[in-house]
């Protein structure tokens, strides 16, 4: 038998090895103000338009907007180039001594010299002439509004000394703020895909002769399929509208070097810049720092606030040094997921075992009497190691096997014993070991998409090309890295490693397909998969979750798999529940209103993070009617406070939109399993999915759900 490794968490090992992961409070999306849904103008919103406007208001109380940042003189051009030999691919993951620019261009050298880790090329800076005289002009400004951002340091972009050579051994000034600032959250201006849902006006350049852009490939997603596939290369997603910046590299080596690509948007290429700098050199204090905010910081500059930013670089000796005792204390208080033990502002409601000892059946309203309010829980309970934990590991241990071992012999693909395979599926739901589920969902993914380990690799070489390429989302998601699972220690810290893995997958991803682009639930399913698996095959999983697990139709514009999803919910409460039903009629609550942010981001924000796991092992498993039998579970379990005489809209949408803490876990996971077992159902439920789609092609489904 052989053992995969432990699952202790080391934010920045040698070489790239799974993560994983352990838990704590659950991270969760601040919520706006529930809409009001009653009016006879809302009646008549079509399922699309009410679930693109639940969607968007999940973010709501987030939002903000860009100022748009401009440069007023036309006789200066920038040079943006961080030299044509840099390329992501090279770097990032990767064994890299030093970098040395080909160009005149500021540069970063990756050597174990340490004073050159104390500066970062700022992409805002003015090419170096000979004869150029120091401008009054103010540069662009990228912007901030209000909303404190956690209270960390903003970071600005200072003007590089007129005259000073920009050669490899120049002083590199770097990018700072005011000191005491605050960084304030931008609104998320949200639009139907494909147009990214959150667009920023662009700097304008201003060019005496502006010269031709042509259309950079991108690799498009494929058809959602029962297997993984190469991706087909099409044109690159519509940007934001705006100016277009123009490279002005023009040799072939370009194309792929960190320098803004042809026709690409200047925040953008800040952003994405930023994110490639950093991780050649790391920041100081990942896991326990806040770190300090470089990519949305105006533009005003102070020498203290240079000082700090250039102190947050991290330096080579950052791994060699001791744990102060502070550090110690705070990494103790982490949970067994890497969680620390923070309040959490989301309504907690307990998720009570008794109705779930009755199996789905036709039911009646309960007890008018009934209270319309749920059991509050002050706080998440701390998460603890099974009773059984220890068997189960062996049991594991003796069910999987390895398939293909890497060139120094280390397990690279696992598979289920055929003589174990009959003892899979009752494993799965009694809960996956911690230690194997990195393993476990390898099988399980290989399993649903037919593909083999040859697939995995690659989608792996396919997530290094598309970290060169440009991206029009990349500016939304650096809006959105920040406040996903910032709970967790590989996400503490602004620019450490789980937020530089964070962006550049969903950056790889977001080129993927064409029509799914980047939606902001996509964020909270990679970084859960980033607890377990290295970034590379964190991009390979999402691309089986897109084709092989129908998140195609999750993500794409108007959410057609969320709407289907919706109605198969629909029918079996309509079937199953019909007082429960009725009462939704009643209260003219839509499910779109409560349920949309269970499926777009498969339950990440509304249970626990120990209980997102293990819906999420049987979700691998059984495929997309999972996520609709823990629905209607949540819904079986609260059927008699929706039912009840108190019970008003207000009370309802409440009670559905908040963290639900199981009192029993094997208890809910059991439920499900015993509903999804049920093949009657289980072939219903498939009828229903091919009714909508019959709906929807013949027009028919406007006013069909609640």
């Amino acid at each position: 038998m052989e053992t995969p490794p432990s699952s202790s968490s080391s934010l920045a090992p040698p070489r790239p090895s799974p993560l994983s992961s352990s838990q704590g409070s659950s991270p969760s999306l601040t919520l706006c103000s529930i809409p009001d849904l009653t009016s006879s103008t809302d009646r008549e919103r079509d399922s699309t338009e009410t679930t693109i406007f639940s969607i968007y208001s999940m973010y709501g109380d987030e939002a903000a907007t860009w100022p748009a940042s401009a440069f007023d003189d036309a006789s200066r051009q920038l040079d943006l180039s961080l030299g044509d030999s840099f390329s992501y691919s090279n770097f990032v993951n990767r064994t890299t001594s030093k970098y040395i620019s080909k160009t005149d261009s500021a540069c970063i050298d990756i050597s174990l010299d340490s004073h050159r880790f104390s500066h970062l090329a700022n992409p805002y800076e003015q090419s170096s002439q000979p004869n150029s005289r120091p401008s009054s002009r103010s540069r662009p400004v990228t912007g901030c509004a209000p909303g404190s951002f956690n209270k960390r340091e903003t970071l600005e972009l200072p003007p590089r000394i007129p005259g000073v050579s920009s050669g490899r051994n120049s002083p590199v000034t770097s990018c700072s703020s005011q000191a005491g600032s605050e960084i304030n959250l931008p609104h998320v201006s949200l639009k139907p895909l494909p147009t990214p849902p959150h667009s920023r006006p662009s700097s304008l350049l201003r060019q005496a002769d502006p010269p031709s852009l042509e259309p950079a490939s991108v690799p498009a997603a494929p058809q959602p399929s029962s297997s993984l596939s190469a991706p087909v290369f099409s044109q690159t997603p519509p940007s934001s509208p705006a100016t277009k910046l123009h490279s002005k590299l023009s040799s072939p080596s370009s194309k792929t070097s960190l320098a803004p690509s042809e026709g690409e948007d200047l925040d953008s290429f800040h952003v994405r810049s930023v994110y490639a700098q950093l991780h050649a050199t790391g920041v100081r204090g990942d896991g326990f720092e806040e770190g300090v905010e470089r990519t949305r910081a105006r533009n005003r500059v102070s020498r203290a606030s240079e000082l700090r930013a250039e102190a947050a670089v991290g330096r080579p000796s950052e791994k060699l040094r001791d744990l102060p005792p502070e550090e110690m204390l705070v990494l103790s208080s982490l949970d067994r997921y890497g969680f620390f033990a923070v309040t959490t502002h989301d309504r907690l409601v307990l998720l009570p075992s008794a109705p779930l000892q009755k199996r789905l059946s036709t039911v009646h309203a309960g007890p008018k009497t009934a209270s319309a309010q749920a059991v509050s829980v002050n706080s998440l309970p701390p998460p603890s190691s099974p009773l059984k934990e220890a068997a189960r590991i062996s049991k594991w241990g003796r069910m999987l096997e390895v398939r293909s071992r890497d060139c120094g012999g280390n397990a690279e693909s696992w598979g289920v014993k055929p003589s174990k395979a009959h003892k899979l599926r009752h494993r799965v739901y009694k809960g996956i070991p911690d230690r194997w589920r990195n393993a476990a969902w390898e099988v399980l993914m290989n399993d649903c998409s037919r593909s083999g380990h040859e697939v995995i690799v690659r989608l792996k070489e396919y997530y290094y090309q598309e970290l060169d390429k440009p991206s029009s989302y990349d500016i939304q998601i650096d809006l959105d890295v920040p406040r996903t699972i910032s709970g967790h220690i590989l996400f503490r810290t602004r620019y450490g490693l789980g937020q530089r893995w964070l962006f550049h997958v969903l950056h790889s991803f977001s080129l993927r397909c064409s029509q799914c682009g980047y939606v902001q639930g996509m964020g909270p399913i990679a970084a859960t998969l980033l607890c377990y698996f290295e970034p590379e095959r964190v991009y390979a999983a999402l691309c089986c979750l897109h084709d092989a697990y129908s998140m195609h139709a999750i993500f794409s514009p108007g959410f057609p798999g969320l709407l289907e999803a919706i109605y198969v919910q629909e029918r079996i409460m309509q079937s199953k529940m019909p007082d429960v039903y009725a009462a939704f009629k009643k209260h003219m609550i839509s499910t779109t209103s409560y349920a949309t942010k269970w499926y777009i981001t498969l339950f990440a924000n509304s249970v626990p993070f120990q209980t997102q796991l293990r819906l999420w092992d049987a979700f691998l498993l059984e495929g997309q009617d999972l996520f609709v039998a823990a629905a209607v579970a949540v819904v079986w379990v609260y059927r008699d406070h929706i039912t009840s005489s108190s019970a008003n809209f207000e009370s309802v949408l409440s009670l559905l939109s908040s963290v639900f803490v199981p009192e029993d876990e094997d208890a809910l996971l059991f439920w499900i399993e015993h509903l999804l077992g049920d093949k009657k159902l289980r072939k219903q439920m498939g009828n229903w999915r091919r009714e909508w789609t019959q709906l929807v092609r013949s027009g028919k489904d406007r006013g069909v759900l609640l």
